[in-house]
């Protein structure tokens, strides 16, 4: 496919599965450095267009090794090459990951001293860096680009170079100055790295980075180690409580729409005995990067965040992926439930799903738009796009079909016609409630009855048979609807009058006091010639065991897994890095299934590489044989 604006594009869209590496050196460098014997297809073709010098755009879904990609060439090179990230939280997780296995690397950004920023100057001026990150702010605002120069750099990688395009859901001014590297180095090639991109957004990345003939690949959106599951949302605290239940002592991230939210739920999962904290952009700065540290040190087990806290978490073992309210769109929602299970172990994301989210965010967005400096025109396409992205967020919550596949569909590609077993759907999780045309018919009748003037709240408590002061105050207690569903809660109550407002059965009007009409539909179902289908209101405690996740601890030794756990976070701790890059989940579980009993044995473990032998072989081998290591470090 041509893209336009860009010459000799090419195109091709690759599968996820593991094959063997093609040519010796990069084989050589992935075992001797990284413990890994694989790449995918994609990582191939991405680390041989970065080594023949071409450009390249690179999509591949979070979790699908596209670190790998920038990571490897300057090895296989003996280059140096130049990393531009977004985020310092991102920088320094992959600094820290790469220091682990005695990869020369380092970050240039504002949490760094003058002496430790010389200190780095002088490094790369010596040729002893084969990876150098750093913020597109300060690449383009200093003497670092004649630094870079006079070393000779050869590639630049962009990472979530999404940023750069106005179509994007993190769209980032900044990103736009990239252009000068064209310019400035017109020899070096240029990769583009990204975990969202739909067509349009790739056709922009390219057209504003100047690409030359990229080859753009595009790996598949599809997750199948993540478990997708959507339950109507009737209490918050109840069913957060109890998803995370499933996930007892297991590294969890839990969205709220709000920075009240967060820090309401926070301190309520803390006080049932819970390891968690708030995050949000309203704390202080050293606030947030303790609760961030404290995450990657498995110290707290939950971070309660707004999408804040998305971009700059790098943590490999997130099990859990919860959302509490409705995300503005599939692209955000793609981003943030991919940060779980990035280790490619079995990991859940679940999202609690209620169309007042949905009134909530065309309510902001149309805030935020009149706010904003745009002129009329500006402001009205602004909205538009925004709206488009949050009811295909909306549609794909709704929808009773295979998560996995309504995902694929939306970003532009297909998925196997067959059961994914690991959605709620194809599960079989989602209950249907018994005479739901009946029910429905009550709620309609409820709001004809009040004369379609009041809300869903009130529409409720009339149902319930609640003596509310309003319900009392309007004589609502004496309609032939009041008390119809005295056996539901107020919660469970809303939540079926929101799905028949998803189903379009049922309709509300704009503005700060919304009030609930009927239709022409809804006069189909009062008269009998419409069949209403309403899931049964549910906390989200129904979760079947899929086979992807019994698959993974096939053969484990969870008590030696549990020790190994305790032994690297001792070492973590000791070092001041993240647990994860001591040795992810992955590779703490492959040694308690495999047990070796030497050196040679251990290094075949996937993610033992030279480095890592010669730092903890002794410590893992001696907890194998039930030993405790000699010493912590």
């Amino acid at each position: 496919m041509r893209m336009p604006g860009v010459s000799g594009t090419t195109e091709r869209e690759t599968d996820s599965e593991h094959t063997a590496t093609s040519g010796p050196d990069v084989a050589e460098v992935l075992k001797r450095w990284w413990g890994f014997e694989t790449l995918r297809p994609l990582q191939i073709e991405a680390i041989h267009a970065a080594l023949a010098g071409r450009d390249s755009l690179v999509v591949m879904p979070t979790g699908g090794g596209k670190s790998l990609c920038y990571q490897l060439p300057p090895l296989v090179g003996d280059s140096t090459d130049v990393v531009i990230s977004p985020l310092v939280a991102l920088m320094k997780d992959q600094v820290d990951a790469l220091e682990a296995i005695g990869y020369p690397a380092a970050a240039l950004h504002s949490g760094l001293s003058q002496e430790e920023r010389s200190a780095i100057r002088d490094q790369l001026a010596a040729g002893e860096l084969r990876l150098l990150f750093t913020a597109p702010e300060r690449l383009v605002n200093s003497s670092l680009l004649d630094t870079l120069a006079r070393v000779g750099v050869k590639r630049f990688a962009i990472d979530e170079a999404h940023c750069i395009s106005q179509w994007g859901h993190d769209f980032r001014p900044e990103y736009r100055q990239l252009a000068l590297l064209r310019e400035r180095f017109p020899q070096a090639s240029l990769h583009a790295y990204t975990a969202t991109a739909t067509p349009r957004v790739r056709d922009d990345i390219a057209r504003q980075l100047n690409l030359r003939e990229p080859a753009v690949l595009v790996g598949t959106f599809d997750r199948p180690n993540l478990v997708y599951r959507i339950v109507p949302r009737t209490d918050r605290v109840a069913q957060t409580l109890a998803i995370l239940g499933r996930h007892q002592g297991e590294a969890s991230i839990v969205y709220c729409i709000s920075r009240r939210e967060t820090e309401r739920l926070a301190a309520r999962l803390a006080a049932e005995g819970l390891l968690a904290r708030p995050y949000h952009a309203g704390l202080d700065a050293k606030e947030r990067h303790r609760t961030q540290d404290a995450f990657a040190k498995e110290t707290i087990d939950v971070v309660v965040a707004t999408v804040a806290f998305g971009m700059g978490i790098d943590r490999s073992d997130v099990r859990l992926v919860l959302h509490t309210s409705l995300p503005k769109s599939l692209e955000a929602y793609q981003q943030e439930t991919g940060r779980a299970g990035r280790d490619g172990l079995a990991a859940e994301c679940v999202l609690l799903y209620s169309s007042a989210d949905v009134f909530s965010w065309e309510a902001l967005v149309r805030k935020s738009a009149a706010e904003s400096d745009l002129d009329e025109e500006e402001q009205d396409k602004l909205v538009g796009s925004q709206l488009q992205h949050l009811h295909a967020m909306r549609r794909y919550a709704q929808a009773a079909r295979c998560r996995h596949a309504a995902l694929s569909e939306y970003f532009g590609q297909t998925y196997p016609p067959k059961p994914c077993e690991a959605c709620d759907v194809c599960l079989g999780e989602a209950a249907s409630l018994a005479d739901a045309t009946v029910v429905a018919q009550k709620i309609l009748s409820c709001v004809a009855r009040v004369e379609q003037r009041f809300g869903v709240r009130h529409i409720c408590e009339v149902l319930r048979g609640a003596k509310t002061d309003n319900v009392l105050r309007n004589g609502h207690d004496r309609l032939s609807t009041y008390g119809l569903l005295s056996n539901l809660d107020q919660r469970a109550a809303e939540n079926l009058v929101h799905q028949l407002l998803d189903q379009e059965l049922l309709e509300r009007t704009a503005g700060d006091r919304p009030v609930v009409r009927l239709n022409p539909r809804s006069w189909e179902v009062l008269r009998g010639e419409r069949e209403v289908v309403l899931l049964e209101p549910q906390t989200g405690t129904k979760a079947k065991v899929t086979q992807a996740e019994a698959d993974d601890w096939e053969g484990v030794d969870r008590d030696l897994f549990e020790r190994l756990r305790r032994w690297r976070r001792r070492i973590a701790e000791a070092r001041g890095k993240p647990a994860w890059t001591i040795l992810d989940d992955k590779a703490l579980r492959t040694i308690a299934k495999e047990k070796p009993d030497s050196p040679a044995a251990l290094l075949r473990c996937k993610g033992i590489g030279e480095k890592r032998l010669a730092d903890f072989g002794g410590a893992i081998l001696d907890l194998v044989a039930g030993r405790e290591p000699a010493s912590e470090d």
